[in-house]
């Protein structure tokens, strides 16, 4: 889906917060893990037991669940039509384990080539209507096991510790949160020239 249309409405779950005038949607931008790399990915993060295996597609978070009033939804897709056209597509490269432990009970695929890429791409998003507040300093990585016991999460590190996938990034993704706290893929943002329509 592209960003010249959205599928969000009446679709993602809204919570209505403080009646209608406070009706907000849960949204995430990221970079989305292409085939056949995601399968490897979901299937291991099903393999250990994590409850999200199921509710989210593979990939390399830019901004963090959001609660964004209905009515700035539009704002929101301006903001990051913006941001993804002023930088250009890139090469991403993951590479082996690494985790978040003892701090958070977290194993991820860690993102070799296309870091300091991810974190303009993750400044220019968090910002105008998308501005908030990090839990902690931002770090690009494909989260692959959480909320599992600690011989899952030795499993997923050392399972995929050989892990390696290279592929061009073209575009962010945006991400509503479903009733059910399953993450749908709703707009496609080109990186670069092809995501401006006066280009």
């Amino acid at each position: 889906m592209t960003a010249a249309t959205h599928g969000c409405g009446g679709e993602c779950a809204v919570d209505p917060g403080a009646g209608d005038a406070g009706a907000e949607l849960v949204l995430g931008v990221a970079v989305a893990v292409p085939p056949p790399h995601s399968s490897v990915l979901a299937t291991w993060r099903k393999r250990v037991g994590d409850p999200a295996a199921e509710l989210v597609w593979p990939h390399v978070t830019l901004l963090p669940p959001t609660p964004v009033p209905v009515d700035r939804f539009e704002d929101v897709t301006v903001h990051l039509r913006a941001a993804a056209t002023a930088r250009q597509p890139f090469i991403m490269h993951l590479s082996g384990t690494g985790t978040f432990r003892p701090t958070s009970p977290v194993v991820f695929v860690q993102v070799a080539r296309g870091v300091a890429d991810c974190e303009e791409l993750e400044k220019l998003i968090r910002s105008g209507p998308l501005q908030r507040p990090l839990d902690f300093p931002y770090h690009p990585h494909v989260t692959v096991a959480h909320h599992v016991d600690d011989q899952a999460l030795d499993e997923a590190y050392e399972g995929l510790a050989g892990f390696v996938a290279r592929f061009r990034v073209q575009s962010i993704q945006l991400f509503c949160r479903d009733a059910d706290g399953r993450w749908r893929q709703d707009i496609e943002f080109p990186l670069g020239s092809a995501g401006n329509p006066q280009a």
